[in-house]
């Protein structure tokens, strides 16, 4: 069964637990800030995931769930490119496999909704940095061959010229700014 709250942002996150309760709970959490979708197992999870009706922006997968582990929703996930961003949210204490396991974050319940709530916030933020670092290394490219296909001249007259270099000192300033953000919230949640 699949569950949708109501849209409160943009972003869309996907809850995956065979407990109802804390699916519904988790759901409650965080349905006030972003648009939740709550599947109370794997296969419920892999059938929202491959709806291309809907774009799912974090995944919270329990690792343990009776029909189909979050282990293979989460490879499911990989092997099939999608750009969500993952966090395993599980009873089942990490070992040493989370390192290769492909997901971007591991909490061990029980969680609070701040936990929830915070590894949201962080795994959009990383979102973001990922998207403006790709859009800034193909700024990057594009004004490195003008620089080596154009004069001097020419590039000090282009209009066009000075508007890629203006937006690439811009996307530059954004990405210290969440990086930062990142590094504060990394620290504060080791506190």
């Amino acid at each position: 069964m699949i569950v949708v709250s109501s849209p409160t942002s943009e972003a869309t996150v996907l809850v995956a637990e065979d407990e109802q309760h804390l699916a519904d709970l988790y759901t409650d959490y965080l349905a006030e800030h972003y648009e939740v979708l709550t599947a109370y197992g794997g296969e419920d999870a892999i059938e929202v995931l491959h709806d291309d009706t809907v774009e799912v922006d974090v995944a919270l997968l329990d690792r343990r769930m009776p029909d189909l582990s979050g282990d293979k929703v989460l490879a499911d996930i990989n092997e099939n490119g999608s750009d969500c961003r993952v966090a395993m949210v599980t009873a089942v204490n990490p070992g040493f496999d989370i390192i290769d396991m492909g997901c971007d974050d591991y909490l061990v319940k029980p969680v609070s909704r701040d936990d929830l709530l915070d590894v949201v916030h962080r795994l959009l933020k990383l979102s973001e940095y990922s998207e403006k670092h790709q859009q800034l290394t193909s700024k990057k490219l594009k004004r490195n061959v003008l620089k080596v296909e154009k004069s001097a001249a020419e590039l000090e007259r282009s209009d066009q010229f000075e508007r890629l270099t203006a937006e690439i000192d811009g996307l530059e300033a954004e990405l210290d700014e969440i990086g930062e953000d990142l590094s504060i919230e990394d620290v504060q949640r080791h506190i």
